[in-house]
């Protein structure tokens, strides 16, 4: 089939989002969406994948739904540009996960790596939700539905794609060609595809408590980059210091560039002369981190602005989802007709079918 460039991202409302997702994967939405080289751009609040781990507790998401609208909003994801809709309240993506999962096998989709890691990271070895177990088939449909062909993601989503686009060759094989297969869209910094977590953990989580938000207020940020993990042999000013593993300077390879030294620190000419010295030893801790919070706070506090229109004015935001959500109930109820038509099972609109029990029967 003919591929147009359709870009399909999204995040579960389970809290409020992140650096993490700001630098792994927002960021780079909102440069893809203004940059305007695709046929249509979606972003979903999926919540429906939200609840195979949070079943027992809607409220989370319920509470968290309206929070991810904000921090898209707050960021720069324009509504006129871009589709953002609720995924639970377009049911052709239930339909079409139960049509893919007749295509999967248990044992594939116990082998899913991402999946692997999060069985064990939620303690599910013992107790798995079947919903959990079939998120992938879940996250397929996401994209297949909307016949996105460009996903931004993290890089750990990466087998969550390769599943998406074994089902779309499984489904093209057996019935008819009507669906693309997908590829990534990785942050260009490597740091920041997998930005680490405040207390030097190997990625920043809200489980593991260990983020800076995007809407964090200003006192908080600071409170928490001065509680950063560096490098524990620095314990006086003229040590010699390391910068690898160091989540201090981790965070400054993502987010510093020269005019941040030219406006904050000038003794510097950029990064690489601050990890000299700091390498060298003479440079504390706290010099760095103060510069750290400088340099977020050019990032953040336009952010917060905008969340803070968005707070008072919570009858646009709504506005924003209903719109989006029955946008895309359209384009999926239209992909759902195909579906079923290449499977053979639109029995009602298929004249042959119709002609055929006609003749059988009379």
């Amino acid at each position: 089939m003919q591929e147009k460039n359709i870009i399909l991202t999204g995040d579960r409302p389970t809290g409020r989002l992140h650096l993490g997702h700001y630098v792994g994967s927002l960021k780079n939405r909102v440069k893809m969406q203004n940059e305007g080289d695709f046929e249509k751009m979606y972003v979903m609040i999926a919540d429906s994948q939200a609840l195979t781990d949070n079943f027992n507790n809607p409220d989370k998401i319920r509470e968290n739904l309206i929070e991810v609208a904000l921090d898209y909003l707050s960021i720069g994801i324009d509504p006129e540009k871009v589709t953002i809709f609720v995924q639970s309240q377009v049911e052709e993506l239930t339909e079409l996960t139960f049509y893919f999962l007749n295509l999967v096998t248990l044992s594939r989709l116990e082998r899913n790596p991402t999946v692997k890691s999060e069985i064990k990271q939620k303690n599910f070895e013992t107790s798995l939700p079947a919903g959990f177990l079939i998120y992938p088939v879940s996250q397929a449909a996401d994209i297949l539905l909307f016949d996105a062909n460009i996903i931004p993601v993290g890089v750990d989503q990466e087998p969550m794609l390769e599943q998406t686009r074994e089902i779309s060759r499984s489904f093209n094989n057996i019935y008819e060609e009507i669906f693309i297969e997908p590829h990534a869209v990785l942050p260009e910094n490597k740091v920041a595809q997998r930005l680490p977590g405040i207390d030097g953990s190997a990625k920043m989580s809200k489980s593991l408590g260990n983020c800076i938000y995007l809407a964090d207020d200003k006192k908080t940020v600071k409170k928490k980059v001065m509680s950063m993990y560096t490098d524990p042999d620095h314990i006086n000013i003229e040590d010699p210091g390391k910068v690898e593993g160091n989540i201090v300077f981790t965070y400054l390879d993502v987010f510093s560039n020269d005019s941040h030294f030219e406006k904050y620190l000038p003794e510097y000419k950029n990064l690489d002369e601050l990890k000299t010295h700091y390498q060298k030893g003479g440079l504390g801790d706290v010099k760095v981190k103060k510069f750290l919070i400088k340099v977020l706070e050019e990032e953040l506090e336009p952010i917060r602005k905008k969340r803070a229109y968005y707070e008072q004015n919570l009858d646009q935001v709504l506005e924003i989802l209903n719109k989006g959500t029955a946008d895309a109930r359209e384009v999926g109820r239209a992909k759902i007709n195909a579906v079923k038509k290449s499977m053979g099972i639109d029995y009602f609109a298929d004249s042959r079918f119709l002609k055929e029990i006609n003749e059988k029967y009379n």
